[in-house]
């Protein structure tokens, strides 16, 4: 298989050729085009995250993509599901707003816990930090397809996996070809 994949690529002569990569190099820069552009929509650096425990059962499932928004001005809600950056870790975390402490001085800090776990997040904070603040939090979930996250996290768990889905699309591509 692999093998006819590089004899099609040595049948082309360099016209061809550069017409591929120009052809990839379009798809690429325009998926980054559309992540950019979701970015500034959503006010989110993350606009779409993918759930990666079973902590938020039974609102959120392994694997469901959540789509996030962050918008400056509005404020955070108890019950509202948020997805925050803890100092030190560099997965986001997606769990739901449990309290909200508010200062005399208008700033606002939170507490949250995972809808199936059966204490608050204090834990997963950074070390002596007891509260969150809007600064931690990279988007609100506004939507979520179920399982359509879980292709991500079979290809972290299973590397062999990533080869197997490159394998299936360079088939894919070369049966479909014009």
């Amino acid at each position: 298989m692999l093998e006819s994949l590089f004899d099609d690529v040595r049948r082309m002569n360099k016209r061809q050729f550069m017409y591929q990569v120009l052809s990839l190099g379009m798809i690429v820069s325009s998926a980054l085009m559309i992540w950019k552009g979701l970015m500034v929509v959503t006010g989110s650096e993350s606009p779409i995250v993918v759930v990666l425990s079973g902590s938020m059962e039974p609102a959120f499932h392994r694997g469901d993509l959540l789509f996030l928004t962050n918008y400056p001005e509005e404020p955070v809600r108890v019950g509202e599901i948020v997805v925050f950056k803890v100092e030190g870790r560099d997965i986001p975390i997606v769990h739901r707003v449990l309290k909200l402490h508010e200062k005399n001085n208008g700033t606002v800090k939170f507490l949250t816990k995972g809808d199936n776990n059966s204490v608050d997040d204090r834990g997963l904070y950074a070390q002596g930090q007891l509260w969150l603040t809007k600064k931690d939090v990279v988007g609100r979930a506004r939507g979520f397809l179920p399982y359509v996250g879980m292709v991500t996290i079979y290809m972290n768990e299973y590397p062999k996996f990533k080869f197997a889905v490159l394998a299936c699309l360079a088939i894919y591509v070369l049966v479909h070809r014009e």
